[in-house]
């Protein structure tokens, strides 16, 4: 698994997680993470985590946070982009609420 990414590509990494958490991505959290990253990065790391386990996701966002500096600053930025995320449709569902305290935990 080569976690050689830009900070833009993980973060839609991690983005993309949320949105597939609870297994609907809604158009809304779509636009939101096109609205951070461009969508040829969209593209691809989708491809790459709609067939990962949740498990697997997590173990990567663990690894490359440990492998590369994130300030608490772009920590917190990332924590809000992920609540936006969640947000984006209107809804926050159990599984949505599950899967944000298991980033904040990994982010703080």
């Amino acid at each position: 698994m080569s976690l050689d990414w830009s900070k833009k590509e993980f973060e839609a990494y991690v983005l993309l997680y949320a949105a597939q958490c609870n297994l609907i991505e809604t158009e809304e959290e779509r636009e939101y993470i096109l609205s951070k990253v461009d969508e040829e990065t969209f593209n691809r790391i989708h491809n790459l985590i709609v067939f990962e386990k949740d498990e697997d996701s997590i173990a990567r966002i663990k690894e490359y946070l440990f492998l590369n500096k994130y300030s608490a600053e772009e920590k917190r930025t990332l924590i809000n982009d992920i609540k936006e995320v969640f947000f984006a449709d209107g809804t926050v569902d159990k599984m949505e609420k599950k899967i944000f305290a298991v980033l904040q935990k990994i982010l703080k």
